[in-house]
């Protein structure tokens, strides 16, 4: 019924087939990339083995850079720590934070071609009144399947994993298949979206589940762009996706969308920061149903039209995998923003645009008020 539908079921259908389009697309570009980085992966574990097996007597020269590398992975100010190399022998002085300071030589002494090392640094507990160890960020000893962001090889590996334990649990009964079925569910999103769990599914994961990008170009002058988008009441008039918006006080706002099966979903926002005809930028207070950010930025251009460069991030319902789901289905935050744009563009270089509420023109809206291209 979805996809045959008389009146919609043709751009339904269209979407689908592009949907599909992009995703062969994206599925060949991560074959590639993940092969390339399993063979490089395979030719570095060949030259670790090698080097394990050979006896080798670097420079003094090559293994202070070498330690030196390997400080920036085992302590937070790398820069406050000297070294000092002779014959395999390695000298650590200056200053460094109590808690990283057994990390800082077992990293050293794994170093290939390190003999000995000698401590003698100054170890403080806290970073204050020591200039050199003021900021920094603390360097975590995580694996790789902690990091955020995962190798091509390891999303092949998790992703293998994931639909084997799947397979496995709607082969099997009991209890034991719907828990394989939802942890081999859980590993095979995670490996093709290669986004962290909180974002996956919006638990914890704040304003940022997912981002979305937009850029569009208008023939109508700045001042003209800005007076329509800072008038954020006229919205519903031409974004079919919103239903009501409207001022609560001073940089505050009351938003209402189209929801799921006809339902609504609202949430307030505060302004936090605007420039005329320059930027404009919001957030969602604390607590929404539906927690999100963004930032406009309005770019003149010599021929007297604007380009308008969007930001946005949100976090639905069930997070990154609901934004999947419903942009299957064409309602996500992306296929709502393509199409907004377009009737944004045709309202200010036509003067009109169609609406599900109908036409709307723009001598209708506040935004009439604003300077007309010459």
């Amino acid at each position: 019924m979805y996809l045959l539908d008389p009146d919609r079921g043709a751009r339904r259908r269209a979407l689908v087939r592009d949907q599909t389009v992009r995703a062969r697309h994206r599925l060949a570009d991560s074959a590639e990339a993940t092969g390339r980085d399993l063979r490089n992966r395979a030719a570095g574990t060949a030259a670790e083995l090698r080097s394990r097996f050979r006896r080798e007597t670097p420079g003094d020269e090559v293994l202070h850079e070498r330690v030196r590398s390997a400080l920036g992975r085992a302590v937070s100010h790398p820069g406050a720590v000297a070294v000092s190399v002779a014959d395999g022998r390695v000298t650590l002085e200056g200053q460094v934070l109590a808690p990283e300071l057994d990390d800082l030589i077992r990293t050293v002494r794994g170093v290939r071609g390190v003999s000995e090392v000698r401590n003698e640094l100054e170890v403080s507990s806290s970073p204050q009144g020591i200039p050199s160890l003021q900021g920094g960020r603390p360097r975590e000893a995580r694996t790789e399947l902690a990091q955020e962001t995962w190798a091509p090889g390891t999303r092949a590996a998790v992703a293998a994993i994931g639909s084997a334990l799947a397979y496995r649990g709607f082969r099997s009964e009991g209890v034991a298949g719907p828990a394989l079925i939802t942890i081999g569910g859980l590993l095979l999103a995670r490996a093709l979206t290669n986004l962290p769990a909180k974002r996956l599914t919006g638990l914890g994961a704040g304003r940022r589940a997912v981002d979305v990008q937009k850029a569009v170009h208008v023939a109508a002058p700045v001042e003209r762009v800005w007076q329509l988008w800072s008038d954020f009441e006229s919205f519903p008039r031409f974004m079919s996706h919103l239903k009501e918006v409207r001022r609560t006080g001073e940089d505050r706002s009351h938003w209402v969308a189209a929801g799921p099966g006809g339902t609504s979903i609202e949430w307030d926002a505060v302004t936090t920061q605007r420039i005329p005809n320059e930027v404009l930028a919001w957030k969602s207070i604390e607590g929404s149903t539906v927690e999100n950010s963004g930032r406009v930025h309005f770019r003149p251009d010599e021929r007297g039209g604007t380009l308008i460069e969007i930001r946005m991030s949100y976090n639905p319902p069930a997070g990154a995998v609901g934004h999947t789901v419903a942009s299957l289905l064409g309602v996500d935050l992306q296929t709502a923003l393509d199409e907004d744009m377009v009737r944004l563009k045709s309202l200010l270089e036509e003067g009109k645009a169609t609406a599900d509420q109908g036409q709307v023109r723009l001598e209708e809206l506040p935004a009439s008020q604003a300077p007309q291209a010459s």
